[in-house]
């Protein structure tokens, strides 16, 4: 939803937008979780994997809207374990070639190809923000933040005042933190 308010107000503002791919499960994988959690490593590094293919060998402009594809099958229509299928169709609709799913696998011996630049494009984040952290995150003007978490995510002025929002926390060298517990569910409407 983040990147749904992102693109909301990029359609209203002059932004320079760089997208990163940040993986839960590279962020945790040396944490101690539970183990409930864990199980779903396999599948997100999966996903991850695709992505961090398809920008290696198309750029950052493929990033996006494989993104987008994914997110819409996986949220939306609640289809995350249908692992092959959703990457199948995702490459498709991003205009991708279906070879990018079997090159995102690991090789005989456990080795991905495209390893080093996911961490990398994960790690640009988290570097600028720290491991204690989730999902989103956002750097503007240099100065990164975990969030925001929004739902669902703003149009129009309410976009537009939450990016002024956010652009004013960061010029702040003071500011962390601004948190409250969730209320609901996520909506994707």
């Amino acid at each position: 939803m983040t990147s749904r308010w992102v693109d909301e107000v990029a359609g209203h503002r002059t932004l320079d937008v760089h997208w990163h791919i940040m993986s839960l499960a590279i962020l945790n994988e040396n944490n101690d979780v539970p183990e409930s959690y864990r199980a779903f490593f396999p599948r997100a590094l999966r996903y991850a994997r695709v992505v961090a293919t398809a920008e290696a060998l198309h750029g950052p402009q493929a990033l996006k809207p494989l993104y987008d594809a994914l997110g819409r099958r996986i949220h939306l229509e609640e289809r995350a374990t249908d692992v092959e299928a959703v990457i199948a169709e995702s490459l498709a609709e991003a205009g991708l070639e279906a070879e990018l799913a079997q090159r995102a696998e690991p090789d005989e011996n456990g080795v991905f190809e495209f390893e080093a630049e996911l961490r990398a494009s994960h790690s640009s984040g988290i570097d600028l923000v720290g491991e204690d952290v989730g999902t989103p995150i956002i750097a503007v003007n240099g100065v990164a933040f975990f969030g925001p978490v929004i739902s669902p995510a703003p149009k129009g002025e309410q976009a537009l005042a939450l990016w002024d929002g956010v652009v004013a926390a960061a010029s702040y060298d003071g500011f962390f933190e601004l948190k409250r517990s969730r209320t609901r569910e996520p909506d994707f409407s």
